[in-house]
């Protein structure tokens, strides 16, 4: 019997490469985003490979949230795989300059969006004393940089959660997985900038960053593993890359 894997922030970056690899895999879909058009776009693309259901939702909107988890058909309430990706830096300010409409939405949507998503589908792997969440954090969350601040502090809050859910979840057989990328060039820049892309490329320029694939990659391996095998904790950078903060740049 197939499985089911749920992916929030499919639509784009490493959700968006996780969904097309474990379509290939022939793990069935539930894709979420906030924009519909995107997600029936990428239905349709998968849909000859696997069965696909798509959710439209901000994971910041708890009863949203709710809603749409609640509205699964009965054949679609199986899931095995939680894949949370969902999440947005906004700003690089020193604290004293933040714009605090950029703290909420980093709040909201790393942390508790990541929670509204978790609970409702948590209660299902416990009932059925079986399956696998996958938080990606960042390597945010276990170091702090310069103008990070807040967004270092969500990221820190996922890894926590992460650790929090494994002990929570261990008497039923729940495997709970947090991996940790560097730098990865999707749109992450592009949104943290608003928009500014020249300063977005800068971030990428002079060393070869990881692709959405790459952690798409590091996504398949951690739940095809075993049943008695669980990876923990990953952090994956690219080879320039040494911390948060120390990158081999070629300029």
């Amino acid at each position: 019997m197939a499985k089911t894997a749920f992916i929030t922030g499919a639509t784009s970056g490493i959700g968006k490469a996780t969904a097309v690899l474990l379509a290939r895999h022939g793990i069935n879909l539930i894709l979420c985003g906030r924009r519909e058009d995107k997600l029936q776009e990428l239905k349709e693309s998968m849909e000859k490979e696997v069965k696909v259901h798509t959710l439209a939702f901000d994971v910041r909107e708890r009863q949203a949230v709710e809603r749409a988890i609640g509205s699964l058909p009965t054949q679609w309430q199986q899931i095995n795989f939680l894949i949370n990706n969902a999440g947005n830096a906004h700003g690089l300010s020193p604290i004293h300059e933040g714009s605090v409409d950029d703290w909420d939405a980093m709040m909201d949507g790393n942390v508790k969006g990541l929670l509204y998503v978790s609970k409702p589908i948590i209660r299902g792997m416990v009932a059925r004393r079986s399956g696998h969440i996958v938080n990606i954090g960042s390597i945010a969350g276990k170091e702090v940089y310069p103008n990070g601040n807040v967004y270092c502090a969500s990221k820190h809050a996922v890894d926590a959660l992460t650790e929090g859910m494994r002990l929570d979840l261990n008497p039923y057989g729940i495997k709970v997985s947090g991996i940790h990328p560097g730098a990865v060039q999707t749109d992450f820049s592009v949104v943290r900038f608003k928009g500014d892309t020249q300063r977005a490329d800068h971030v990428y320029k002079g060393y070869q960053p990881l692709v959405a694939d790459d952690i798409a990659d590091v996504i398949w391996y951690v739940i095809s593993q075993p049943a008695h095998v669980v990876i923990a904790d990953l952090v994956v950078m690219p080879t320039a890359q040494a911390s948060a903060t120390v990158m081999h740049k070629q300029v």
